[in-house]
């Protein structure tokens, strides 16, 4: 504060400036444009599974054009081994497949077609991200083997493989460490990759550190494990060469549904999921003879879809949203005429359907009454959302609003800490005034007469529709005691109960602080847990002192600013904010959930309690 700014002059720009990296060495500099971000695994869309899905889509590539029904998968402490049965990459080609950009038979049409892995970047950014890369390909009794380190070429071997060693690839990597820091696979997120490889690819078998993954029945398999109790009527499905989809209601308000291209989950959907929205509603409203809004007529929906195309492009590198527009008119008349015909045979299901449509009707009516009287409430009150201190830029802002983020805290204290510190043009706060209502087991006009709620709700700009979510990233900043978990707890339950796909999108993170500051007289170090402060104070000697931190309040606003700024990419020792982000295993168990822990089975939880109860109470 006051120091003295000094400016520098500006870098020359000349033939000296320009650079040429050799081989892999580009995608070493700028990971994050090949796989996005790196994280330490504790994200299901970091670094470590991207390389982890590159080398199995390669595999499955093969199965999908009748090439090898079997993958074999190991992951031992980082380690990744792969083995298919498919043709083998070609020998005299393996050192340039899996090492040289822009090269791959992904690009021929006669070969692969509707790939899912890219075999132009996807391999060669897995080789030169990782510490350790190791190919193999087996091909009519002969072999050939290619090593690497760090994306440089190690070693090579060409001859005869072992006999009995059926034809395909083998592939072996470590995700380097100096790139993603200390990191770990956590294999429930990966089991969930791998049943969605076998929901989209039926009769493929995957071995996985001896766990079996198959599916028979492909999407009604993944549609039946995903629903909880029993849906309003059969499973409706269809198939042809480029679309498959299954699908039913629930008595649920919200629509889920579950988007694959090319075997790639779209979590954030796409052309293909607004067209088929729009294919079911005119399927409908034709069968009908109606006008049915597409709210009621998608309300309680759960789909499972998955298209195929030649040529898909994505809004990102790590695919997680469809751009196509040409496959959006095809989609929609074959859903339109594939439901029409299906009602035409099922008209039970029809009046079933009719039913549901009418009850969303009238829930959305009763909705938005209590959202008017909100409205002209709001209106009397302020023109300003109480509690919030808002950003400048928002998602609606484009690039400058890209990284926005509003953090929830827990009282004015928290708050205070981080108003002086934050990023005005890109984080906002809402301060809670204590802990929040439990909203499990209310209804949406509830959340309109919780006047706290409610204003979270128009700061976050979700009261009308939640595509018009105003920040990138909603995160919960709570003390690190009983108190804060429960205030937690009960914000999840809001979203989840409301605002579910705020949660599945990956929008909505735990903010970690530090519990312990470790220091002497010359150096300053932040821990988050026992294991590191005692690293820490045996680094830094006899004279170094540690200092609790009990509530986000007793962090000093210099200090806290450090742990709200963007952490460097790429840099495992950057201080930088840490991010938790609130991810779900299976939607089928967030109902289950949530009544054990936030419903009224008040003995079953005190009993649970009782004999789950740490050693250590934090008072």
């Amino acid at each position: 504060m006051g120091g003295k700014v000094t400016k520098q002059a500006p870098a020359v720009y000349d033939e000296a400036s320009i650079q040429h990296l050799e081989g892999l060495e580009h995608i070493r500099r700028r990971p994050g444009m090949y796989i996005g971000s790196l994280g330490d695994g504790s994200d299901e869309n970091d670094g470590i599974y991207i390389l982890l899905k590159e080398g199995i889509d390669n595999a499955v590539d093969e199965f999908s054009q009748g090439f090898g029904d079997t993958i074999a998968i190991d992951i031992t402490e980082g380690r990744v081994k792969i083995r298919d049965y498919g043709r083998g990459i070609p020998l005299g080609k393996l050192e340039d497949c899996v090492s040289k950009t822009n090269t791959g038979a992904k690009y021929n049409d006669s070969v692969f077609k509707q790939s899912i892995g890219m075999n132009g970047v996807g391999i060669k950014a897995t080789n030169a991200l990782s510490s350790y890369f190791r190919a193999a390909s087996i091909r009519d009794g002969k072999m050939a083997v290619v090593e690497f380190e760090r994306g440089i070429k190690k070693s090579e071997k060409l001859g005869n493989a072992k006999a009995g060693q059926k034809d395909g690839t083998y592939l072996e990597f470590v995700p380097d460490a100096e790139v993603f820091g200390k990191y770990a696979y956590n294999m429930e997120m990966v089991e969930k990759r791998l049943w969605n490889y076998v929901y989209l690819n039926p009769g493929l078998k995957i071995i996985c550190n001896g766990t079996e993954y198959f599916s028979s029945n492909g999407l009604t398999d993944l549609l039946s494990k995903e629903i909880d109790g029993t849906p309003l009527y059969p499973l409706c499905s269809y198939k042809d060469s480029m679309l498959e989809f299954v699908c039913t209601h629930t008595n649920e308000l919200e629509k889920r549904i579950y988007s694959y291209v090319n075997g790639q989950e779209t979590m954030d959907g796409g052309t293909h999921v607004t067209a088929f929205l729009d294919g079911f509603t005119k399927g409908i409203n034709d069968f009908f003879g109606k006008d049915y809004d597409i709210k009621d007529v998608t309300g309680g929906l759960t789909v499972a879809l998955k298209i195929s195309i030649d040529n898909p492009m994505f809004t990102s590198q790590t695919k997680n949203k469809l751009g196509n527009v040409e496959i959006r008119s095809p989609i929609i008349k074959t859903v339109q005429a594939a439901l029409d015909d299906w009602l035409r045979h099922n008209s039970a299901a029809a009046g079933a359907i009719e039913e549901k449509i009418i009850r969303n009707h009238k829930a959305h009516e009763e909705i938005n009454g209590v959202k008017k009287e909100a409205r002209e409430a709001a209106k009397k009150i302020s023109l300003k959302i109480p509690k919030l201190k808002d950003c400048r830029y928002h998602v609606q802002d484009g690039k400058n609003g890209e990284n926005s983020m509003i953090f929830v805290t827990e009282g004015d204290s928290a708050t205070g800490s981080m108003v002086g510190c934050r990023d005005v043009k890109t984080q906002a706060i809402f301060s809670l005034r204590g802990k929040p209502e439990n909203m499990f087991g209310r209804k949406p006009k509830d959340i309109y007469k919780n006047e706290e709620l409610y204003n979270l709700m128009m700061a976050l700009g979700i009261q009308e529709d939640i595509s018009n979510l105003r920040y990138s990233k909603i995160i919960i900043a709570t003390d690190a005691d009983n108190d804060g978990y429960h205030i937690r707890n009960l914000m999840l339950t809001f979203f989840l109960g409301f605002f579910e796909e705020l949660v599945t999108s990956g929008r909505v993170f735990i903010l970690e602080t530090p519990l312990f500051r470790v220091r002497n007289k010359t150096t300053t170090c932040y821990c988050y847990d026992e294991a590191s402060r005692d690293k820490q104070l045996k680094a830094l000697g006899a004279g170094a002192e540690v200092t609790r931190f009990k509530g986000l309040g007793e962090i000093n606003p210099d200090e806290f600013g450090q742990f709200i700024r963007e952490r460097k990419d790429g840099d495992p020792e950057d201080v930088g904010m840490h991010l938790t982000p609130v991810s779900i295993r299976s939607l089928k168990m967030v109902p289950k959930v949530l009544q054990f822990y936030m419903g009224k089975n008040t003995p079953e939880r005190k009993d649970f309690i009782v004999h789950h109860l740490s050693a250590d109470i934090d008072a």
